[in-house]
């Protein structure tokens, strides 16, 4: 059992250092200095992954062992970035893929590049010098990777129901899987899963709004977010559309929970009045 989840440690290990690494890799325009942080970054995250997932006793990720909640937000973060990167491969190296994936992600954002829509937004967090190409190539990024935290969150929502999770899996371990959740904090534990639920989804609705207005806040004090170099425009984008849809998921998720645990007691009431009746 310790070999077997030290091997799937190593393993998702591995998948996060080649997410990291992953527009480094599709990009020709990265410099050494910056191959280094992207290598230092990816055995730091990598580490992270062992240290959580190699101990039998939680750490901090969520829903450790009740897949496929992360394998889920894992493949969106992932296809995101992989398809930026193809994305912007494509203004140096054009290739009939990365033309295609230009042209899905330009269709979306044109599609929802409207008055105050979260595309619209991020667009206006470049400078008023940016030039039409720039505008319409950060337009394009945003467009994609909202179409794929949609897909995704479609997904989890799909297999919610085709596998009726958490309840096919087993018995569900609050505290392996909510490690930073406090079940005897006090309130009962449905009102406040409910409430967390409620919480998260409406921080997922509302995050893709926010977001671009905060930074934009926030140039002031702190300097502009750029959005002109490569690798800066793809994790800069992929958390934009990421963590609304992650969010999302959690507090999906965290209704779940709270109607399972509400349909244990249900059912543990209607055991216990039939025995009293047959008593």
């Amino acid at each position: 059992m310790v070999i077997i989840r030290l091997f799937g440690a190593l393993v998702r290990a591995a998948f996060v250092i080649v997410l990291i690494a992953l527009p480094s890799l599709i990009l020709t325009d990265a410099s050494v200095d910056g191959a280094e942080i992207v290598a230092l970054v990816a055995l730091f995250g990598a580490a992270l992954t062992i240290f959580e997932y190699a101990p039998v006793y939680p750490c901090l990720i969520e829903f450790r062992d009740a897949p496929p909640f992360n394998r889920i937000r894992f493949f969106c973060l992932f296809v995101t970035v992989l398809m930026l990167s193809l994305m912007l491969r494509g203004h140096t190296d054009p290739t009939p893929l990365t033309e295609f994936v230009y042209a899905v992600g330009a269709i979306i954002g044109q599609s929802v590049d409207f008055p105050y829509s979260p595309v619209r937004l991020v667009t206006l967090l470049l400078p008023e010098t940016a030039d039409a190409a720039h505008i319409t190539l950060v337009r394009s990024a945003a467009g994609l990777s909202f179409l794929v935290g949609l897909l995704s969150l479609a997904i989890f929502i799909l297999s919610l129901r085709v596998y009726d999770w958490p309840a096919r899996s087993g018995s569900f371990n609050v505290w392996i899987n909510l490690p930073t959740f406090d079940p005897t904090a006090g309130g009962d534990v449905v009102e406040r899963l409910e409430r967390d639920a409620r919480f998260n989804i409406a921080a997922g609705f509302l995050l893709p709004f926010l977001t671009p207005i905060v930074l934009r806040s926030a140039s002031d004090l702190f300097g502009s977010v750029s959005l002109d170099h490569p690798q800066s425009m793809i994790w800069v984008i992929s958390a934009w559309a990421f963590l609304p849809a992650s969010l999302f998921m959690r507090g999906i998720a965290m209704g779940r929970i709270a109607a399972m645990i509400e349909g244990k007691r249900r059912q543990t009431s209607t055991a216990e009045e039939k025995l009293m009746q047959a008593a």
